[in-house]
């Protein structure tokens, strides 16, 4: 289908995508209220003040940790009143528009999953900041702060995978141009003729 301006639209990724946003985010809010509920990984005065938060070793790589992360994914830039965890809501909500947006013009798969993967994460996210001021971590692979040192959940790794194929999709699959070739495609055509450049005037 062509809408307007002559942009295509596929109601078929579409649907795509929104299932496997829906799908991240039932994960996300099941893995959460595991943790929150039957497990009681944050009882009393760990949401308000970090202590007593509930922390379970499973494997030397492996462990659950309650951490209540109040920035973005992995704790980045931490909202330290209500204004800023509003202004957070209101900027993961835009990026899910964009991104939903985004998703009604796409035609590739990789795409639509990559857009779905964010979606369904940013608004997982959200759900979290809106009933509790802060994001619900749980998933900890640092092994003693060796490896990995962010605890972080469903939500968050979805965003990131997404962000990933989303970025291996535009380099190596989409055309910057129609018929001009993919991004990735254009770079080692530019390289060739540097190449063959630099063997011309060395002869």
């Amino acid at each position: 289908m062509i809408g307007r301006r002559g942009r295509v639209h596929k109601p078929g990724m579409l649907r795509f995508g929104l299932i496997i946003a829906v799908g991240v985010l039932v994960a996300d809010q099941i893995t959460k209220w595991l943790i929150l509920g039957p497990g009681a990984f944050s009882p009393p005065g760990c949401l308000e003040a970090g202590l007593s938060c509930r922390f379970l070793e499973l494997t030397p790589i492996f462990d659950l940790q309650m951490v209540w992360n109040r920035g973005f994914s992995f704790g980045l830039g931490r909202a330290q009143d209500d204004l800023g965890r509003w202004a957070l809501v209101a900027m993961q909500l835009g990026i899910s528009g964009v991104f939903l947006w985004w998703l009604r013009s796409a035609v590739r798969r990789p795409t639509g999953i990559a857009l779905g993967l964010v979606i369904g994460g940013a608004l997982g996210n959200v759900i979290d900041r809106i009933s509790f001021g802060a994001v619900a971590d749980f998933l900890d692979f640092s092994m003693n702060g060796n490896f990995f040192p962010w605890v972080f959940n469903v939500a968050d790794a979805s965003i990131t995978c997404g962000a990933i194929l989303l970025a291996i999709d535009m380099v190596f699959f989409a055309e910057t141009e129609p018929g001009k070739g993919t991004g990735w495609s254009q770079f080692k055509a530019w390289l060739d003729r540097n190449k063959a450049g630099g063997n011309g005037s060395g002869s």
